[in-house]
């Protein structure tokens, strides 16, 4: 076996402040079957979108060191929208040689969609509090009008499977970014800047069915693919790779959550 068959065999590793990463993994999963994944919740630290940007950077390094160290892993896809917006730059500075994905709000494809140019945003304070989302926001000034909502709870109602909760938190924020609909003046796409938040697609899509729902992890497992191509370390064949789970939380609350949305 070659130095690169052996490389592509390593996993790749994804993570997440809880199991709002799962969604992401589903994706890549999809994009790539024969992929050896490690997913890392943080969930004994998490929430991290009501947390400063300090605390995050210092789990984000210690959650990176511990996928390197312990599991050798190729590529890392951050997924998770506080992690990546307070910390993805220091990341790639420190690991230079780590093929690296983050993810943020799709904001970008919510503009080329919108009929309306009035754009709902949900994601979690730090988020919308992020320079990153700033920015992002400011280079689309004039094509669009975003409506930026910080939904306290909302990624820790869906991390506890709390139904009432989640719909209730959910009412809440749409109604707060509406009115939703097709006319000029009404909020016709809904962008969903959490990871955990595309497990409430259901519950938002009946909230408000006339929206277009968004999310990110699709384009975050073609840019994987990408990546790992342009590394030669993609792996081959179209047997289902091996999926870890870890946790610094409930390791039972994790594969339960993993079961109930991807199967595992």
């Amino acid at each position: 076996m070659t130095g690169g068959q052996v490389d592509a065999a390593r996993p790749v590793g994804v993570f997440d402040s809880g199991v709002g990463g799962l969604s992401i993994l589903k994706a890549l999963r999809a994009q790539l079957p024969a992929e050896a994944f490690v997913y890392l919740a943080d969930a004994g630290f998490a929430p991290y979108g009501e947390r400063g940007d300090a605390f995050v950077i210092e789990r984000t390094r210690a959650v990176v060191r511990k996928l390197r160290d312990e599991h050798a892993i190729k590529a890392l896809v951050i997924a998770c929208n506080t992690a990546t917006a307070a910390a993805v730059h220091l990341v790639r500075t420190e690991h230079p040689d780590l093929p690296l994905v983050g993810v943020e709000p799709a904001l970008k494809p919510a503009v080329a969609l919108s009929k309306t140019g009035r754009i709902g945003v949900m994601a979690t304070r730090g988020t919308v509090a992020s320079s990153k989302l700033r920015a992002l926001h400011d280079s689309l000034k004039g094509q669009a009008e975003f409506i930026l909502q910080p939904c306290d709870g909302l990624a820790d109602a869906i991390q506890n499977h709390d139904a009432a909760r989640i719909r209730a938190l959910c009412a809440q924020y749409t109604q707060a970014i509406g009115p939703f609909g097709k006319q000029a003046g009404q909020v016709d796409t809904l962008v969903l800047g959490c990871t955990h938040y595309a497990f409430a697609w259901d519950t938002l899509q009946a909230l408000v069915p006339d929206v277009s729902l968004i999310e990110t992890g699709e384009p975050v497992a073609r840019q994987t693919h990408r990546l790992l191509q342009a590394a030669g370390q993609l792996q081959p064949g179209e047997v289902p790779g091996r999926v870890t789970l870890l946790t610094t939380g409930s390791q039972e609350a994790l594969e339960a959550a993993a079961q109930r949305w991807l199967n595992l």
